[in-house]
């Protein structure tokens, strides 16, 4: 198979690889369609210890089952492979999973690949009117799903009721801010320094756009989609006494939270990693009922040109918020 490696620090390489095998109870995946998330570029800037090269990253995939239980089937990866037996598992906290595995960080390699091998129980049936693009979709989505649903479950009023402000306006942030108008949010601002995506941030969903600095007033719910100590320190800020903050952004481990803050106002500040098993299906289902619009914000190209694709998003040349690759 041909796979898109990941070599050193902003260096991503075309190469063949051995052709995958599935185990018992697994299943070969033909990967049709893979996205670009932040923590792809993360690790190609050579700052994620948890991916040192050579590897396979990707794990935003949706392609055709060829062999194994779910064989002919269409489907979207879950790329969560968690142990089923601990604690967190049989409370449906997959995600917390003592054991957790991710593919695009070993000992799994990702989906930048032909093929790609995973449980049945990570695979989700995609129907015959979604495209493969839309269920990649499904993962990022899932993380935006997630940490929205924490934040309203901590919010002290309705959702419909909050003043929303989401922090950032990649595929994380636009979409925790489609989450949020499918969960009921009526008042939502997106945040976003790139005026290159303002308008296709606009005509996705019912949210105001703007640059961070014009950012004024106080908020009921902040999505901290960026994670750096800029936006934790302009969240501390924006909370409104009582409000909640999710953070879901790793930019960077740096200060930021202003405790004090926190503390004297009751904030409440909320880490939120991947999603559960639940969240996932319910993010692919939303998909499938078209909940989170037309999805048409995604920019396509090959996968063998996916190393031109990471530069492009490096350098700022890339307007849309999602790039999916396509490996065949």
């Amino acid at each position: 198979m041909r796979a898109l490696v990941y070599t050193g620090p902003e260096t991503l390489e075309m190469q063949d690889r051995a052709d995958l095998k599935a185990g018992t109870g697994e299943n070969l995946i033909r990967v049709d369609a893979v996205g670009i998330c932040g923590s792809d570029m993360h690790a190609y800037l050579g700052h994620d210890d948890r991916r040192p090269a050579p590897l396979i990253l990707g794990h935003e995939a949706a392609g055709l089952v060829v062999e194994g239980p779910m064989a002919g089937q269409r489907v979207a990866v879950n790329p969560l492979v968690t142990c089923g037996k601990c604690s967190f598992c049989h409370e449906g906290r997959e995600n917390l999973c003592v054991d957790r595995q991710i593919i695009s960080m070993e000992p799994r390699q990702g989906a930048f690949a032909q093929q790609l091998v995973m449980p049945s129980r990570n695979l989700v049936p995609v129907p015959d009117t979604v495209c493969d693009d839309h269920a990649a979709l499904a993962e990022p989505l899932a993380v935006c799903w997630h940490g929205v649903r924490l934040g309203r479950n901590a919010l002290f009023g309705t959702l419909e009721q909050a003043r929303c402000l989401v922090q950032g306006g990649g595929a994380i942030g636009l979409g925790s801010a489609l989450a949020l108008q499918a969960m009921g949010a009526r008042d939502i601002t997106v945040a976003e320094p790139n005026t290159k995506r303002h308008g296709v941030l606009v005509n996705a969903g019912d949210f105001a756009v703007s640059d961070p600095a014009d950012v004024s007033g106080s908020f009921d719910l902040i999505v901290d989609c960026v994670g750096i100590s800029y936006t934790r320190r302009a969240a501390s800020k924006l909370a409104k006494p009582g409000g909640v903050i999710v953070h879901i952004g790793l930019g960077d481990a740096e200060e930021g939270i202003d405790t004090r803050r926190i503390t004297l106002q009751e904030i409440t500040f909320i880490g939120t990693y991947t999603y559960t098993a639940q969240d996932f299906r319910d993010t692919a289902q939303g998909i499938f009922d078209g909940i989170f619009g037309a999805l048409d914000w995604v920019e396509h190209r090959p996968l063998s040109e996916g190393a031109a694709a990471f530069a492009d998003i490096l350098a700022g040349q890339v307007a849309a918020p999602k790039v999916i690759l396509h490996p065949h």
